[in-house]
């Protein structure tokens, strides 16, 4: 992301297959906007539409030049899209909200006055959510999962209306579902992040992008989250520590038969103990091992990282 910023706010939006919608959303997003007389632009990044959200946009953007358009090849996700948004915007401000119409651009005003109040990054809650029994029954799956596993004090991880100031997107690179984690990441790095209730609408054009496959793909990113939190600079502290109590373990195993064959001439070559005693020494110099290397990947890590996903234009 540069650091020049030029304009007071930039809204970030993704847009997957969602023609019937890019038209409406901009006229309402472009109302509130003009509204609060602030200078700014709206990107949009078209993550690999196949049918005419694209087409949608450049007709928009021929008469609205405040309107920028970042194409990919093909579908990265909202992860990737975020992050291509993030690096390409140039507001003080930076808005993320969703293309299907359920976020209401009515509530930028709200964010951007909460925002006021000290905090750095303000996270819309969908309080009285519109989406489908099923899919809110995950949701309060995946937020209990994310409360027992990181410290998470917001209620709405999920919400896509957020708003944040430039500075807390300059070092954060994006992969995988980890959108959903931004306000734990940035918590991690020292930010204040505030909370308000947003409107929620239900989707009335296009079909939701969630599915079951992406609960799996969340939790496991939730556990790189609650890694990324504890031991992101000191990995050999986790795998070192459990690789110590193990050959440990080990050892006190392999002294009882030891002992037992000294002192009461038991045999112990058939015992299954003398196997868990190796085993359980030869795992601990395993993870020992593994701490070390995850140790040095996570310094190289911290020196460069590169994106996982590729650009087709941008105007």
């Amino acid at each position: 992301m540069t650091s020049l910023a030029i304009m007071e706010i930039s809204v970030v939006i993704a847009a997957y297959n969602e023609e019937d919608n890019i038209n409406p959303l901009y006229e309402r997003l472009s109302s509130v906007l003009k509204k609060m007389k602030k200078d700014y632009e709206a990107l949009f990044i078209d993550d690999g539409s196949t049918d005419k959200t694209y087409d949608r946009l450049l007709d928009i953007q021929k008469k609205d030049p405040r309107i920028r358009i970042i194409k990919f090849r093909k579908n990265f996700g909202q992860s990737a899209a975020w992050d291509a948004g993030f690096k390409h915007s140039k507001g003080k401000l930076i808005i993320t909200m969703d293309a299907d119409l359920q976020n209401d651009p009515k509530d930028i005003p709200k964010l951007v006055n909460e925002l006021s109040k000290g905090y750095e990054v303000v996270s819309g809650w969908r309080y009285n959510r519109k989406d489908a029994f099923s899919k809110r029954l995950f949701s309060c799956f995946s937020r209990f999962l994310r409360r027992f596993v990181v410290d998470d004090k917001i209620h709405d991880s999920g919400c896509s209306l957020k708003i944040y100031k430039r500075e807390c997107l300059q070092e954060l690179n994006l992969h995988g579902e980890m959108h959903r984690y931004i306000t734990e990441i940035l918590a991690l790095k020292g930010f204040k992040i505030g909370e308000i209730k947003v409107n929620h609408q239900p989707r009335k054009k296009g079909t939701t992008k969630y599915n079951l496959i992406r609960v799996p793909k969340g939790f496991l990113d939730l556990l790189v989250v609650a890694f990324w939190q504890k031991y992101s600079a000191r990995p050999i502290h986790l795998f070192g520590g459990l690789g110590i109590l193990m050959s440990s373990f080990g050892v006190l195993t392999g002294a009882y038969l030891v002992y037992i064959k000294l002192f009461y001439a038991a045999s112990i070559a058939n015992r299954p103990l003398l196997l868990l005693a190796v085993l359980l020494v030869v795992l601990g110099i395993q993870f020992v091992i593994f701490g070390l290397i995850a140790d040095i990947l996570v310094k190289l890590y911290y020196q460069g990282e590169r994106q996982n996903y590729s650009i087709e234009s941008t105007k």
